[in-house]
């Protein structure tokens, strides 16, 4: 999930991580807590602008399909724009699957490292497959869907996100929760003083 932002010295920031698939880094919730915090920052008066993986590959990525090399220029195309956001002075907030550490890592040199905050949706892979909403898991474990990130590609998780959002007791936060998780370390760290 990327959020690209201006703080208070006016200087671009970029929140990405995983909210499951990639830049809300994980493998489910993405779009859920994208959209819950996006609802969040609105109600503090913040402007922001939500770049969903799903309807990307409608129109900027249309012409991408899922092998690595269409996968890292998805993500590559998705920090440009999150970064053009960012120096527009919105929040963006990026949800998509971006499966490979080195494609976040690129996103992650675009900006200042202190201006890019990834979000980990760390959830088992069985909770992924019990909450899917479309119907891909099922698919891609009946072998209808191949690089399927999770069950015939890999995820590589963060080795240092900014935050990881995990189960709590064997229980998934609810996105009000996740999203306040978000929003706090937003607020504490003063990215939403402007």
């Amino acid at each position: 999930m990327l959020l690209p932002l201006r703080n208070k010295n006016n200087i671009s920031d970029v929140y990405c991580g995983q909210f499951d698939q990639h830049f809300l880094a994980g493998m489910s919730w993405k779009s859920t807590l994208a959209c819950t915090v996006g609802r969040e920052l609105h109600s503090k008066g913040k402007l922001s602008y939500i770049l969903d993986g799903d309807n990307l590959r409608h129109g900027l990525n249309r012409d991408l399909g899922f092998k690595a090399e269409d996968r890292t220029e998805n993500i590559r195309r998705v920090g440009e724009v999150a970064k053009l956001f960012a120096d527009a002075g919105l929040i963006c907030i990026a949800s998509l699957i971006s499966p490979y550490r080195k494609d976040r890592d690129a996103c992650r040199a675009m900006l200042p490292d202190a201006n890019f905050i990834e979000v980990f949706m760390n959830m088992p892979l069985q909770l992924c497959e019990e909450r899917d909403a479309k119907g891909l898991y099922k698919l891609a474990r009946a072998g209808k869907i191949k690089g399927f990130t999770g069950i015939d590609d890999p995820y590589e998780p963060p080795l240092n996100c900014e935050i990881e959002i995990q189960q709590k007791d064997g229980v998934c936060p609810s996105p009000n929760d996740m999203a306040g998780d978000v929003v706090t370390y937003l607020e504490e760290k003063g990215f939403l003083q402007y």
